[in-house]
C-alpha cells in the first residue's frame, strides 16, 4: 500500500513538473535579462487577425505593450495575407522557406518579391503590404516596438470580422 501511494505521489509530481515546464516554454523571453529559447521549444498559436492556418509565436517581450518584441509567423503553403498595415515599424528576417511580400493596397501577384532564408525586410509603420506563401511554408521573425497591430485595407479580409 505504501509503495502504491509513493508511485501515485511520484506520478502526480511528474505531471505537475511537466505542466510547469510546458507553461515555462509557452512564456516569451523577458526583456532586460539574459534568456534563451531553443527552436523546438517555440510554441505556435493561432492569432485572431490571421487566417486560421497561420500561426504566431511570441519569442521575446510582450507585443501588447509599448516595448520591443520579437514574434515569429508561420504561414503554410498557399495561404495569402491580404493587404494590411501595422502601426509600428517592423524588421522581418526570413527564417525558412521563401517569404513573398508585395506593397500596395490591392493584392497583386506581379508586385510580389521573393526573399529567402536570412533575408531582411524593413517595413515602416502604416505601409500597406501583402504576403503569399506561394512556393511553400515560410517562417519569418518580426522585430518591432509594440503594441503590435494589424489592420486590413479591406475589412472583409479581416478574419476577426468573420462570424464564428
Amino acid at each position: 500500500m505504501i509503495r502504491s501511494m509513493m508511485k501515485t505521489a511520484g506520478l502526480a509530481a511528474l505531471l505537475v513538473a511537466g505542466a510547469a515546464v510546458s507553461l515555462a516554454q509557452a512564456e516569451s523571453l523577458p526583456l532586460g535579462k539574459v534568456g534563451s529559447i531553443h527552436n523546438e521549444d517555440v510554441e505556435w498559436r493561432s492569432f485572431p487577425a490571421f487566417p486560421k492556418e497561420v500561426r504566431l509565436a511570441v519569442i521575446a517581450g510582450d507585443p501588447s505593450k509599448p516595448a520591443p518584441y520579437v514574434v515569429r509567423v508561420k504561414v503554410p503553403n498557399g495561404v495569402k495575407l491580404m493587404p494590411h498595415t501595422h502601426p509600428e515599424d517592423r524588421i522581418y528576417t526570413v527564417m525558412s522557406g521563401v517569404f513573398y511580400i508585395g506593397f500596395g493596397t490591392v493584392f497583386d501577384p506581379d508586385k510580389l518579391v521573393a526573399y529567402g532564408p536570412g533575408s531582411v525586410v524593413i517595413l515602416p509603420a502604416n505601409t500597406p503590404h501583402f504576403h503569399w506563401a506561394k512556393s511553400g511554408e515560410y517562417i519569418s521573425q518580426v522585430y518591432g516596438t509594440g503594441p503590435l497591430g494589424l489592420e486590413y485595407v479591406d475589412s472583409h479580409d479581416d478574419p476577426r470580422n468573420t462570424p464564428k
